[in-house]
Order: C-alpha cells, then structure tokens, then sequence
C-alpha cells in the first residue's frame, strides 16, 4: 500500500496552478491575487479630519477650559468632498466635516462636542494640541507601497483595499471549479422517496459544500447509476471542459461493480491504489485531458469526507498558487484510550476543547465509515500514525481541526 504521504505528494506533483485571470473585484471575491497591489497614492491622499467640528490653529486654543473658554470666529464651511481651496489664520476658524479636507494654516480639530456649536462665532471648552483629530496624508498608506501581497486571498477587507487604491480590476487564480458526481444505482435524490435498497445521495451534497468550503466553487452533477459504464464514462468526460476539478464518490473498491474504476482504468494519468489510511483506503487520482485532476474517492460517506480533507483541499489550495496546507493542526490530550490498526494513518472523529490552557480531544462514539452522523457532531479528526496502535488517557496526538 502506499503511504498517506507519498499518495499526496503524487497529488500535488501533477497539480498545476491555475492560469491567472483579470476579474472586476466583485467577481475576485476569494480569487487569489496574482500579483502585487502597490498604492498609486498615499492614503489618505490629503490631511482631512477626523471629525466633524472646527478647523484651528492649535495655538489659538491652548489654554481653552471650561472655565476659561476660547471664542473664534467661523468664516465658513467645509464639507467632505469639498474641492475648494480653503485657508485660515490665527484667530479664525471653520466648521468642518468628517472627512473634509484640512484647510491651509490649520493645524488641528476641535470637536463639536467641545464647544456651543457656533455658526458664526464658536466657543471652544477644551485645548487641542497640534495634529489633534488630523488624518494626516500617507499614515495608512504611502504611494509605491504595496499593500497586498501576491498569493493573498480576496476577502471583504482585502476588495475594500484594493478598491481604497483606486483598483477597479486586478489579476487573480480564480476558485477553481469543482464537479461533485455520485455513482451507485442505490442512491436516491434528497426529496425524493426511497424505495428497498436505496438511500440519500448525501456524498454529493457533502463534498460540494467541501469544496466550496476550501475556497472553490462547488457544482454537484447529480447521481449516476452504475449499471452502464459507457453512461458513467460518458457523465465524467462530459465535465472536462468545464471542471478544474472532478471528484467522484463510490465505484473504486474491489467489488464486481466498481465501475468508475474499470471505466477510467488507463485513461490519462488514472492510478487506482490502496492507501494505508482509515477510513479511505481505496483511492483513484489522475490527470484527464492531460490536466483536469480527477479524483475518485470511497463511496461511504466518512471515507469519502475524510479523503476530501487529506487529498483533495491541498490540491485546491495548489490549482491557487496557495501553500498545499493541511487542516489547521494542534497537539491535543485524549480524554478515554485509544486503539489503532498497526500500519494504518488512523482519522477519528472527534470532539475538541480548549480548557486549563491545554486542548483536550474525545473520540466520538460511531467511528464506521458509514456513520455521518458522529461526522456531523465532530469538530476535529484525531490523527494517529502508522506506528501507533494505542493511546492512554492523556496522551498527546496531533489533531486536525475540520471547518
């Protein structure tokens, strides 16, 4: 059997990124940039206010108190957006809006709360220093710098950087496209009735809420019999020139009707090998079309998640340009023993907490392939390795923590 490790890193040795594309910036929303945003000008591009109040001069207000109050004239308005020249001097002031650029020879705010709120002459109760309430031109920003870097994730902040620089498009690896198709004639739509024999598709709806989740776009293509072959080749290869990526569930075991591997066998780069992990030991990956990945995973519902986690997510990070990281992984104590099968990578769903400055994991209750249900109570999967096959109350073990 080949090892976890040496199964993925075939993965990720014929995984290529995707080629970069220019998207406006609604459409790179958890795109991964392609290239380095640099800002054009500094941010903000002009002193401006902090607040809405009185523009100053900060000497003019030095000794402002409650109980000895300072009175400026107010020779005008100015508003944010505002794109006349504005100046003051000693012993005069404006009033001043939020945003709205800092007028020549003024030097600091005064906020409205600290005064009568004058139009025409103003009473200020409080002393403000030079820069008090002032946004000063580059102290967010300076022009050239670069303010994200390439390989950065598109989040909500990182759109409204871009758009702040005044970007309207930018270069992305966009999420890749993944295909979900299902194979067995006993599987059912949701919603629909079951008849003997038969159950809900659930692989479908789970590894496409999986893909989206790891930053790609799902698309679930329904269940497909497996009584013709040429039907379940056809409904593969019909996705190639869509998909950047195809997962199937079911059809690669040893069984006289393991049809997605005796139709794919041969075809581009398919390997079909058992890999020395529980659950999933049955695995499939290739390249079709000499670069489609195609991954073809275990039919139950467990072995087929756990797969998805450990396989495919890395190589969805890799198609981005993204380090090929595993789960967010941490040390944590078992609360009950332990037993694994020797030579196996043993996943375990399980429950972890972070309490006394310590994580603690326990292992659920139903840990059967089949069982999606302890899967859907589970926060983490317990890893123990190859060479483990027991663990006390307390031990250390590494523990990936699922989305």
């Amino acid at each position: 059997m080949k090892t976890v490790d040496e199964h993925l890193a075939d993965i990720l040795a014929a995984t290529r990124e995707l080629a970069p594309l220019e998207l406006a910036l609604l459409e790179a929303v958890n795109g991964v940039l392609a290239e380095p945003a640099t800002a054009p000008v500094d941010l903000p591009p002009f002193d401006n206010s902090a607040m809405d109040g009185y523009a100053v001069v900060a000497a003019d207000v030095a000794g402002a108190s409650e109980h000895a109050p300072v009175t400026l004239s107010v020779i005008g308005d100015i508003a944010a957006g505002d794109q006349e020249a504005h100046g003051i001097r000693p012993g005069i002031c404006v009033r001043i809006m939020t945003g709205a650029p800092v007028p020549a020879g003024a030097d600091a705010i005064v906020p409205v709360e600290w005064t009568d709120g004058g139009t025409a002459k103003v009473t200020i109760r409080r002393a403000a220093t030079a820069g008090n309430y002032v946004r000063r031109s580059g102290e967010d920003v300076t022009v050239g710098q670069t303010v994200l870097p390439e390989g950065t994730r598109l989040g909500a902040a990182q759109i409204g950087m871009l758009a702040a620089i005044g970007r309207s498009r930018v270069l992305v690896r966009p999420r890749p496209r993944v295909v979900v198709l299902s194979t067995g004639s006993e599987l059912v739509e949701p919603g629909s009735p079951v008849g003997p024999g038969q159950i809900w598709d659930a692989n479908g709806f789970a590894l496409t809420a999986a893909a989206t989740e790891a930053g790609g776009v799902g698309f679930r293509q329904g269940v497909i019999g497996d009584e013709d072959p040429g039907r379940v080749l056809s409904a593969i290869e019909e996705q190639l020139g869509f998909a950047d990526l195809v997962i199937t569930s079911g059809g690669v075991s040893m069984g006289a009707r393991d049809v997605v591997k005796e139709v794919l066998s041969g075809l581009g780069t398919m390997r079909f090998d058992k890999v020395a992990m529980r659950p999933g030991k049955p695995q499939g990956f290739g390249l079709l079309d000499d670069h489609t990945p195609v991954f073809t995973l275990p039919g139950n519902p467990v072995s087929a998640y756990v797969s998805f986690q450990v396989f495919v997510r890395p190589a969805l990070r890799a198609l981005q340009g993204l380090p090929p990281d595993p789960l967010p992984t941490v040390v944590a104590r078992v609360t009950e023993p332990v037993r694994s099968p020797p030579g196996l990578r043993h996943f375990l769903r399980g429950a972890l907490e972070y309490r006394d400055g310590v994580y603690h994991v326990s292992p659920a209750e139903g840990q059967g392939s089949h069982q999606i249900f302890s899967l859907a109570s589970s926060n983490c999967l317990i890893v123990v390795s190859e060479d483990v096959t027991s663990l006390a109350t307390g031990d250390p073990v590494d523990v990936m923590m699922l989305p």
